[in-house]
């Protein structure tokens, strides 16, 4: 991503609803998880999951984050997590296999996504979780996606076809933010007919708003229908995969 981006970013990462949300989802989904499992956070940024997943027990010494910037890893090891380490996503190179992996909003930064995923898949052990996290639709794209550096936006089936190319069983596949989609859609299709060049450096992100906390809300009500339910649409889109045992 661009700098003033990622300067931008770290400052929100914490509390802006888009992240907070994608954590708790994440975070729901690992709860009934063995304490003891080896995770691995690709595009950690600055260790927040991390840390949030050893305030649900799980063990510090069996979590690990890459991310491609010095200054997220620099802020990783200022929260403790010792475990991070400045990689790039497509060929990383840990000496150590994991039981879940997870990568929110990173494969889209990836030139050859197909390269990532096959690494990916060699890092986990047999049996072994992925939760990877994309933008969804082309036709959502903007200015938010050339400054954050994406190559692309997937849809569901494209995502899903990817995984598969390349040895993974999908167990569930979804649109994640479902309720946004349409303003999203909205303001993002008003402002390219109107080229707008009001959006700044920082694309659609900013420091939360008043409106941050019910936001908030509304898409963790989403993530618990997301146990029963898969949406048609939305932001995002994610799988949930799995190595085959060999």
């Amino acid at each position: 991503m661009k700098s003033d981006y990622e300067i931008t970013y770290h400052d929100v990462e914490s509390e802006h609803f888009w992240f907070k949300a994608r954590r708790s989802y994440i975070l729901q989904l690992l709860e009934d998880s063995p304490r003891d499992i080896t995770i691995l956070d690709i595009g950690c940024s600055s260790g927040i999951l991390l840390n949030e997943l050893i305030d649900k027990g799980f063990e510090r010494a069996n979590l690990y984050g890459i991310d491609i910037s010095e200054k997220a890893i620099a802020n990783c090891k200022r929260n403790n997590i010792q475990n991070s380490f400045v990689m790039d996503a497509q060929e990383i190179t840990l000496d150590k296999r994991f039981d879940v992996i997870i990568a929110s909003d990173c494969l889209e930064h990836l030139k050859d996504d197909k390269k990532a995923l096959i690494n990916w898949h060699s890092l986990l052990k047999p049996n072994g979780t992925l939760l990877v996290f994309v933008p969804a639709f082309m036709s959502l794209w903007s200015a938010h996606d050339v400054f954050n550096m994406h190559f692309r936006r997937y849809t569901k089936p494209e995502l899903i076809t990817k995984l598969k190319e390349t040895g993974f069983k999908v167990q569930k596949a979804s649109y994640w933010n479902f309720f946004l989609f349409t303003p999203v859609f909205v303001f993002r299709t008003l402002n390219r007919l109107r080229k707008s060049k009001s959006e700044d450096a920082n694309g659609d992100l900013s420091q939360p708003s008043m409106f941050n906390e019910s936001i908030y809300k509304l898409i963790n009500f989403e993530n618990k229908l997301l146990k029963r339910t898969n949406f048609p649409f939305g932001v995002s889109t994610f799988c949930i995969a799995k190595k085959l045992e060999s």
